[in-house]
């Protein structure tokens, strides 16, 4: 009877480790909210970040790509019709792009690799214990705003004045960080509405009629390639030393650009990824601030420009391109 008993459990545990192995794997589903598509190297980032942890595309997860053609307005609807899509976790870039999510779905997990403002809308209580389903990279504006008025201001000598464009709905979050810079600086600016690249000539154009001597170009999330060389283009032709927050643009003839290595933090956003897909509480992540920067200096443009880049600004730069 017990020779009975002991081969029933015996079969028994045997049929309940088959059934176990025959249970399918769970296929993660990342959605990726972008207005427009990002550049390779940071998609590759990401993605060989998240391969290192052992997550695979085509095997245990799907990404789900929702990107836009950089029109601000299409927004709440590109994030509701990727919350439609049964994703586990959403990826993004930008507070816009952000709270748009999360008027989507307050349950979802979404991790952002930059947010200019993450405080802006109640989406987080603190950086240490963001409290809700928001974590990720917050971008120190107010540092990066004066920075970037240091930067163009040191290339461009005698500047007393810089427009900054970008669309209006995103204009309130640098706002504060530039009033400060122009301040300490002892520089005038001014907003030019850029509500789409494709306004990029009559902006620069705009910008020349208020007195402007040097660009700064704000938004990068929500332009496209093509878009980002209708501005470079744009300011080579009207002669405007313009800096930028992409290296892309810097690489493809824009004269600067500073921002933090987003690449880095690609890598890092990865990394959040795997721990709530693991059971972390996005709630309990820190936000996290960068620690790595990028200055990178096109010196043909700049000699296009008629612009001498002091060696002290060159010795800064993580990049010259000749």
């Amino acid at each position: 009877m017990k020779r009975r008993v002991l081969i029933a459990a015996i079969c028994g545990a045997v049929l309940w480790c088959l059934g176990a192995r025959a249970q399918p794997a769970k296929v993660w589903r990342i959605g990726f909210l972008r207005a427009a598509r990002p550049p390779q190297r940071e998609l590759d980032a990401f993605l060989q970040a998240l391969s290192d942890k052992g997550f695979i595309q085509a095997r245990n997860f799907v990404l789900v790509e929702q990107w836009g053609d950089g029109n601000v307005s299409r927004l709440p609807e590109l994030a509701a019709e990727l919350v439609n899509k049964k994703v586990d976790i959403v990826v993004t870039e930008g507070t816009i792009l952000v709270r748009a999510v999360a008027a989507a779905s307050s349950t979802v997990p979404i991790v952002t690799a930059s947010a200019a403002d993450p405080f802006m809308g109640g989406l987080i209580k603190n950086l240490s214990r963001p409290g809700g389903n928001v974590t990720g990279f917050a971008s120190m504006e107010r540092d990066i705003s004066g920075k970037v008025f240091e930067i163009i201001k040191e290339m461009v000598p005698g500047l007393q004045r810089i427009a900054v464009l970008s669309a209006r709905s995103i204009w309130g979050l640098f706002a504060p960080g530039q009033d400060q810079a122009a301040k300490s600086l002892g520089v005038e600016y001014s907003f030019v509405e850029m509500q789409r690249p494709e306004e990029v000539g009559s902006a620069m154009r705009e910008a020349l009629a208020r007195g402007a001597q040097g660009i700064v170009i704000r938004g990068s999330p929500f332009f496209s390639s093509t878009q980002r060389r209708l501005i470079i283009d744009s300011a080579a032709e009207h002669r405007l030393p313009t800096i930028y927050e992409r290296r892309d643009d810097a690489e493809q003839g824009g004269l600067v650009s500073y921002a933090p290595d987003i690449q880095d933090q690609y890598r890092a956003t990865a990394e959040y990824v795997v721990r709530i897909l693991g059971g972390a509480s996005p709630g309990e992540l820190p936000i996290q601030q960068p620690t790595k920067f990028d200055l990178i200096i096109n010196l043909k443009t700049a000699r296009a420009l008629g612009l001498n880049v002091s060696p002290a600004l060159l010795a800064s730069a993580s990049e010259v391109i000749e």
